[in-house]
């Protein structure tokens, strides 16, 4: 993602016929916007009396959520320029059996390439989860709900990769490979999906409670 552009220009590209940036660019911008969420709630405890046993460890975390969202924004960009050379691949010339092979080869190549980044989505997510859950549990308590959101866009951003990575391997020349990576994705994708269920339940929970 070009973080140079703005919020309209990123949304008008987006909308428009144009098939990057996609969902998987979303997938991955989604778990930066989770990772700035995160720095935000450290940036709203550090400073404050109530939680100075917790500000070495809110520190901590700021500089590990920082670089999770300067991670995700650089696989946003992956992701584009991935498809890229999926469709650059699906125009190679197929006159002859030679060419034929060539770019039957090519685009199964891209296709593993744009299977990869959004599984390193998947990744990420994993990491950045029980982070956001001890700044939720050890944060400034004023800004739950802030963590909350935080959580649900990880558990998106993991099930936007997911389908990314569906849809990829469904095109991929080896399907038992494709299989075997699919089966991996998900495993880790429906981990972090239910424990971010179960992290929003104790939230939601404890912002109801007098």
């Amino acid at each position: 993602m070009d973080t140079q552009k703005s919020l309209q220009n990123y949304l008008d590209e987006l909308s428009s016929n144009s098939p990057t940036p996609g969902g998987g660019n979303v997938s991955a911008v989604c778990g930066a916007l989770a990772s700035s969420l995160g720095s935000m709630v450290c940036n709203l405890t550090i400073g404050k009396k109530k939680y100075l046993d917790f500000e070495p460890g809110a520190k901590d975390l700021l500089k590990i959520f920082e670089e999770l969202k300067k991670d995700f924004l650089e696989l946003a960009t992956k992701d584009n320029l991935s498809f890229d050379k999926v469709m650059d691949a699906f125009k190679l010339p197929k006159d002859t059996d030679v060419q034929k092979s060539i770019r039957k080869d090519a685009i199964d190549k891209a296709t593993m390439e744009a299977t990869v980044i959004p599984a390193d989505v998947i990744i990420k997510c994993k990491e950045l989860l029980p982070l956001l859950e001890r700044i939720a549990e050890k944060g400034n308590q004023n800004s739950l709900s802030d963590a909350g959101v935080a959580i649900s866009l990880t558990s998106t951003a993991a099930e936007g990769a997911f389908l990314n990575v569906a849809i990829n391997c469904s095109g991929l020349l080896n399907q038992v490979t494709a299989e075997e990576f699919l089966k991996k994705s998900e495993y880790t994708y429906e981990e972090i999906k239910e424990k971010s269920d179960l992290i929003i339940s104790r939230i939601i929970k404890k912002m109801k409670s007098p």
